[in-house]
């Protein structure tokens, strides 16, 4: 099977064939940081993240470069309003990028520039728009002429004579065109500058991604990925100025992401609907918000809401109690139904097809424009076997075959969902984590007087089977009830109560 990406600049999906056999070429473009990133950003870093994990799991030897955008208008402005440097703004927001980049799991780039070590190169650039015509400076500025370079609009599909000069694109009497953007901008007091020569200046934003994609990756790479709403004008105006600086073809396939939405609208400060990836990371854990992100195709939009991280919370136990199941089941020399030998066959059988099955499934949603929604359905197809071998299957048992299959498949389900970068925790917590109001319940429903933790969630688990059992439904719910307040998931399975602790 091979790999099929939807291209922005064909509007159509089309084979994914790398420029170098067995390698990817890949830029993505990353923050401009002048303050913490929102969760909008996150879901285009976390979308890209898993393109790039796939392409790796699927043999693919996959060189990513994500650029760090450390001087620009926001930037400056920033500084300008806490009277502090742009360098001391953008060293803040950078190592802030980076650790909630780690903290959501999102892979380094395989290299990962940064705007302000990259000015030479950015000058040498406007150099050769402006030999070539397709640049002019003014008073110090230089901007490049839009209508000199044809087949501008392409990316966006906008008609030239229809368009109106866009956002992060200043407003200049002194412009030929009101469409022409800034290649170099002259130096204002106070702010950062850099020696040129049509004097003291900084680049501009486009300029950026140009330069930094063709140092690191080379004319006419593979994959260039950001969120849609870079289209128009930043990634149309990337290939103008890339295409005429070099007279080759810029990107050979163009990836972008849907926006994310807050009650059918995109999220921003003036609607009051912005949200910080730190301040969800705090209530949320990492798989929890990957797994609710990536339930919706990366291409359409993604309706964000705590109602929807709740839900995935939930989905992200269903995913890992059938593992934890499996290694208690390990450990009880009473598991299993008296099946027929014929019985077992076909449930055996079974769970060996789903484990094929869930393979297939993942990686032909997957070569699908990267469907993840797909592939996250593969994965708990083979979690619903995996649970129903278990509780209603042979089990464990002492047949040395079954425990291996079981492996097999859990090793599957770790494996599926670790190219999506949902890490499976099936540890219990320490002793020191369990909340002290375990033990009152203890004390009260099992007259426990320990004070091991783990010692008396065991004794409430076997206070509340003993209450089961005696059809004492007042007590056993009173004991469910109370565990779930502090944040125990109690769940009544075949073999009796199971108690796991949901930190929160």
């Amino acid at each position: 099977m091979s790999i099929r990406v939807y291209n922005t600049l064909s509007r159509s999906k089309e084979e994914f064939v790398p420029r170098d056999q067995g390698k990817v070429s890949m830029y993505v473009c990353g923050p401009t940081v002048y303050n913490h990133i929102h969760i909008g950003n996150a879901r285009t870093f976390l979308s890209f993240d898993v393109i790039r994990r796939y392409l790796e799991f699927r043999g693919l030897e996959v060189t990513f470069v994500q650029n760090i955008t450390d001087v620009d208008d926001k930037i400056i402005n920033r500084a300008n309003e806490e009277n502090r440097t742009a360098a001391e703004v953008a060293t803040e927001y950078t190592e802030a990028f980076l650790g909630a980049m780690d903290a959501l799991d999102v892979k380094r780039p395989t290299v990962q520039p940064r705007a302000t070590d990259t000015i030479p190169e950015m000058i040498d650039m406007v150099q050769v728009l402006i030999e070539r015509g397709y640049a002019y400076e003014v008073d110090g500025d230089v901007y490049f002429s839009v209508r000199k370079f044809d087949g501008y609009g392409k990316l966006s599909g906008r008609d030239i004579d229809e368009m109106n000069s866009g956002s992060r694109v200043d407003v200049d009497e002194r412009k030929a065109d009101p469409l022409d953007f800034a290649l170099w901008k002259s130096a204002k007091p106070e702010e950062p500058h850099w020696t040129s020569p049509w004097g003291e200046g900084r680049p501009g934003w486009h300029l950026e991604c140009s330069v930094m994609s063709d140092k690191e990756l080379g004319v006419t790479f593979d994959m260039h990925g950001g969120a849609s709403d870079l289209i128009f004008p930043h990634h149309e105006n990337e290939i103008a100025q890339s295409e005429a600086a070099t007279g080759e073809p810029f990107v050979r396939y163009w990836l972008h992401g849907g926006l994310l939405q807050v009650n059918a609208e995109k999220m921003s400060k003036s609607l009051g609907n912005f949200m910080l990836l730190r301040d969800v990371l705090e209530k949320y854990e990492a798989p929890v918000v990957r797994l609710m992100m990536l339930q919706t195709h990366y291409r359409s939009p993604l309706e964000f809401s705590t109602d929807r991280l709740d839900e995935a919370r939930s989905a992200y136990e269903r995913l890992v109690t059938p593992l934890r199941d499996l290694e208690m089941a390990k450990r009880s020399t009473d598991r299993g139904l008296a099946l027929t030998e014929q019985e077992t066959t076909a449930v055996t059988n079974r769970l060996k097809d789903a484990i094929h099955e869930a393979r297939r499934n993942f990686t032909e949603s997957m070569d699908d424009d990267f469907n993840t929604a797909g592939a996250l359905g593969a994965i708990f197809g083979l979690v619903r076997e995996l649970n129903s071998f278990i509780w209603e299957g042979p089990g464990i048992g002492l047949e040395d075959v079954h425990t291996m299959l079981l492996d097999h498949a859990a090793v599957a389900i770790r494996e599926l969902a670790g190219v999506l970068g949902i890490e499976l925790v099936t540890k219990r917590p320490e002793i020191a984590e369990y909340p002290p109001d375990v033990f009152v319940l203890a004390a009260d429903y099992a007259g426990y007087s320990g004070a091991s933790g783990a010692e008396a969630v065991d004794a409430l688990c076997k206070a509340r089977d003993v209450s089961r059992s005696e059809r004492n439904w007042a007590v056993a719910d009173a004991i469910r009830n109370r565990m779930n307040d502090i944040g125990f998931l109690v769940e009544d399975k075949p073999d009796g109560t199971h108690i796991s602790y949901e930190s929160r």
